[in-house]
């Protein structure tokens, strides 16, 4: 998955104003308890990021 689809996936489920704030804020423990951005800073695949933010966020599945 390329970083401009899950930024748009992210702001789809979000919203514009929120989603960079969640990126930014919201520690994960599946994500080696980093938030967003430091996890794709640190090379995770956009993709897997994506998987666990739906996970811990129940995003519907037919918006995954």
């Amino acid at each position: 998955m390329r970083l401009t689809v899950f930024w748009e996936r992210m702001t789809d489920h979000f919203g514009p104003a929120y989603a960079d704030t969640f990126a930014r804020d919201h520690v994960m423990a599946e994500l080696g308890g980093r938030t967003v951005h430091e996890a794709l800073d640190a090379g995770w695949d956009a993709k897997d990021v994506w998987r666990v933010v739906c996970t811990v966020m129940n995003v519907p599945r037919e918006q995954r």
